[in-house]
Formats: C-alpha cells, structure tokens, sequence
C-alpha cells in the first residue's frame, strides 16, 4: 500500500504554484469584473484555465487541479484521523 505520509509529502510541493495561481487569478479578476474592469483582465481568464501561451492545458488543467486537491484533502485527513488519540470514558 502506498505510504500516505509520502504521497503527501511528495505531492504538497507540485501542487502549491497550480492551486496558488488558480486561487490569485480567480479573485484578482473576480474584482476586476465587479468593478467593472473585466474586459481588461480577460487574459486572467486563461491562465486560471492553463492555458499558459503555446502550452495550452485548459482541457484538463482543471482536472488536475482537483484531483491533486482531492489527493492532498483526503490524505491530510487520513493522517490526521489516524493520530488524533481517542478519548477513552
């Protein structure tokens, strides 16, 4: 069985620059747009998709992105679960 605390740990610095560019790009130009400046941020738009020049990801760059996500959610929770001690009665 693969070692959680590996895979985790492995995986935690892949998946920082993906999920920190997703998160500055979505809310940079989620202001941009509410304050009416969308049109000039569009470019925004593509990068939070991955499409990033003339490496074009966008088809499964959001699929990546979660399934790092998820990988990182569940094994975090798996490894927290199994050290958090149990309360006896």
């Amino acid at each position: 069985m693969i070692n959680l605390r590996q895979l985790h740990t492995s995986l935690a610095p892949i998946m920082v620059l993906p999920l920190l560019l997703t998160l500055i790009t979505g809310v940079v130009f989620q202001i941009a747009a509410v304050t009416g400046n969308g049109n000039d941020y569009v470019w925004l738009l593509e990068l939070h998709t991955g499409k990033f020049g003339a490496i074009d990801l966008h088809k499964i760059y959001p699929f990546l992105n979660a399934a790092g996500l998820l990988t990182m959610i569940i094994s975090g929770m798996t490894m927290w679960f199994k050290r958090r001690p149990r309360r006896q009665r």
